[in-house]
C-alpha cells in the first residue's frame, strides 16, 4: 500500500488571526461566501464578520446530523455560495466540511475553541440527532484554509481546552499502534513517518506545557505554553490522527456515545478515558499507563467512568459500549491484534479501577472544570 499525508492549505495561527479571514477569501477569489457560525460567534469576534462583503450567514443548529448539513446545504445552493467558512467548535466545523467539500467549495475553518483535532481534516463525524454517533463522513480534500485565533482561543471557557488536550492525547497511541498494521489511514493509503513524528510531537507537547496552558486559560491569558497547546490540539493531533490512523480509544469513544448519561460530556473527555482503556487492552509499560493517567488527573482529565457520567454502570451496560466499539468498520480494527468486546468490557473496568487507585494516591488533582453554558 502506499503511503498518504494529507494536510490543509494553509494553516495559520496566532493573536489576532481571525483579521485574516477576508484576507483568505480574497485569496481565493471568494464574492458570495457562506458563513455558519455558532450562535455566540458575533459576542466572540464583535464586528469581525460585519467586514466579509458578500456574505450570507446561517446559525448552526446545534448537531452534526443529517439533517442539519442537508438544511446548511440547501442555504449554500440558494444563495449561489462560491464558499464555506465554517466557524465555531467540532460539530460546526464538521457540519461545514460535509456541506462544502461534496459540493466543491473552497473551505475556510475557523474554531473558537481548541477542544478536538477536526478543523485540519478531511473527515466529518455525523451523529443521530439525539447526540448517538451515526457514521464517519470521508472527503476527497482538506480545508483549504485554517485560521485560528489563540486570544479567541483563551477567551473561550478553558473545558473546551482541556477537552482538546484529552482529544490530542490518543493521537500517538493511536497512530503507534495502527501504524503497526499499515492498515489504511483515514488520509487514504498507509501512515507515513512524518505523521508517526507529528503525533509524537502532539503527545510530548501536551505533556510539556498541558499543564501551564490550562492554568494560563484559566486566566484568559495568551502564553507561548497556550501557542504551543493550541497547535498540538489542532494542527498537530489533525495531521497524526489523519495520516497516522486511529486505533481503539477513539472506538471506545464512540461506543459510550450509546449511554445517555455520557452526552453531556465532551468528544475528548470520552476519548481520554479510551486512552486509558485502550492502553489496558495493549502490553504497554506500567510507567507509561502511570504517567498518562498522572498526567489527566494533573490537567483535569476524566480517568474513571463516572467522571464521564457513568456513576453506575453495569456490566451489561459496558456490553453494549464494546459491542458498538467493536462493530465492523471500526478503527478498533486497526489495532496489531484482533479485538472482541469482551475485551473492550474488561480494558474499561480495569481502566476505571486503575484511574480511582491513581486518583486515591496522586496529590494536587485538578478538577474537571465547570461545564460552559
Amino acid at each position: 500500500m502506499t503511503a498518504v499525508f494529507a494536510s490543509p492549505g494553509k494553516y495559520i495561527q496566532g493573536a489576532g488571526a481571525v483579521g485574516k479571514i477576508g484576507e483568505v477569501l480574497e485569496q481565493l477569489g471568494s464574492q458570495k461566501p457562506l458563513i455558519l457560525a455558532d450562535p455566540v460567534v458575533d459576542e466572540i469576534m464583535g464586528g469581525t464578520l460585519d467586514d466579509i462583503s458578500g456574505a450570507t450567514r446561517t446559525t448552526f443548529g446545534g448537531e452534526c446530523s443529517p439533517e442539519e448539513i442537508d438544511r446548511v446545504a440547501a442555504a449554500a445552493s440558494e444563495n449561489g455560495a462560491d464558499a464555506v467558512v465554517g466557524i465555531g467548535g467540532g460539530k460546526t466545523m464538521d457540519t461545514a466540511k460535509a456541506v462544502a467539500h461534496p459540493a466543491g467549495l473552497p473551505l475556510v475553518i475557523v474554531p473558537t475553541i481548541a477542544s478536538t483535532d477536526a478543523p485540519t481534516s478531511a473527515v466529518s463525524v455525523v451523529y443521530e440527532a439525539d447526540g448517538s454517533f451515526k457514521e464517519y463522513r470521508f472527503f476527497g480534500k482538506n480545508p483549504t484554509a485554517v485560521v485560528v485565533d489563540t486570544v479567541v482561543i483563551a477567551h473561550a471557557p478553558v473545558r473546551f481546552l482541556v477537552a482538546g488536550i484529552g482529544d490530542g492525547l490518543s493521537t500517538y497511541f493511536e497512530a503507534d499502534a495502527s501504524s503497526r498494521t499499515r492498515k489504511q489511514t483515514m488520509a487514504g493509503g498507509a501512515p507515513t513517518l512524518a505523521a508517526l513524528s507529528i503525533a509524537r510531537l502532539c503527545y510530548d507537547t501536551l505533556l510539556e506545557h498541558g499543564l501551564a496552558a490550562r492554568l494560563a486559560v484559566e486566566k484568559q491569558a495568551v502564553t507561548p505554553a497556550v501557542e504551543k497547546v493550541v497547535e498540538a490540539n489542532t494542527l498537530l493531533s489533525g495531521l497524526g490522527f489523519e495520516s497516522g490512523g486511529l486505533g481503539a480509544a477513539h472506538s471506545i469513544h464512540n461506543g459510550l456515545t450509546a449511554l445517555e448519561g455520557t452526552h453531556h460530556y465532551w468528544h475528548g473527555e470520552k476519548v481520554a478515558f479510551g486512552v486509558i482503556s485502550m492502553i489496558m487492552l495493549e502490553e504497554r509499560p506500567a510507567e507509561v499507563l502511570a504517567e498518562v493517567v498522572d498526567f489527566c488527573l494533573e490537567v483535569g482529565l476524566p480517568v474513571t467512568l463516572e467522571d464521564i457520567g457513568l456513576d453506575d454502570v453495569t456490566r451489561e451496560d459496558l456490553e453494549k459500549v464494546a459491542e458498538a466499539a467493536c462493530i465492523e468498520g471500526e478503527t478498533i480494527h486497526n489495532m496489531p491484534f484482533e479485538v472482541h468486546p469482551a475485551m473492550v468490557v474488561d480494558a474499561m473496568i480495569a481502566a476505571d479501577a486503575y484511574g480511582h487507585q491513581r486518583r486515591a494516591l496522586l496529590a494536587g488533582e485538578a478538577a474537571l472544570p465547570e461545564v460552559a453554558h
